[in-house]
């Protein structure tokens, strides 16, 4: 699934600045990067993965033969995040939280990606999810669906209204 989402953003990775909340492993962000993002911000709040995603950024930054500094890590609740002051509003934000908390945290986390995208263009939100959940946020339109059926992950790809 990842290969998919991937080949459908292609066109927009070179030089794209990203965020990547509820991090983990930083799989996305990474991937974006390595493809030619510029670079990005990764947010998560267990410590044990923000120590794991560090180490994956320094390895993927020596492999890419890329500057790790263009990467940024914070340490904390991704549903708090925004750009800091002066930071260039993202044109990728790549969602990817734990699958029980979807339905409780979506409507307050798309209100809040209204605000950290401003300054962006066109931003488009990637949010992986269970096939079963139907994500219909106010002030975004679904533009794409990868990915299917219940029980089985998929990605929505979501555009300001």
């Amino acid at each position: 699934m990842r290969q998919a989402v991937f080949s459908s953003l292609a066109p927009r990775l070179g030089g794209a600045r990203f965020a990547d909340l509820f991090a983990g492993s930083g799989g996305y962000g990474l991937e974006a990067w390595s493809r030619g993002a510029a670079g990005g911000v990764f947010v998560e709040q267990n410590g044990k993965a923000v120590a794991c995603l560090r180490r994956n950024i320094e390895v993927v930054a020596k492999s890419a033969r890329r500057e790790a500094g263009e990467l940024r890590v914070l340490a904390g609740d991704a549903l708090a995040w925004r750009p800091a002051a002066g930071e260039a509003a993202p044109d990728l934000v790549f969602v990817d939280p734990p699958y029980p908390i979807i339905q409780d945290i979506a409507p307050r986390l798309f209100a809040g990606l209204l605000e950290a995208t401003a300054g962006a263009d066109d931003p488009l939100v990637v949010f992986e999810h269970p096939g079963e959940i139907e994500l219909a946020p106010e002030g975004w339109s679904l533009v794409k669906r990868i990915g299917r059926g219940a029980r089985q992950p998929t990605v929505g790809f979501f555009r300001r209204a």
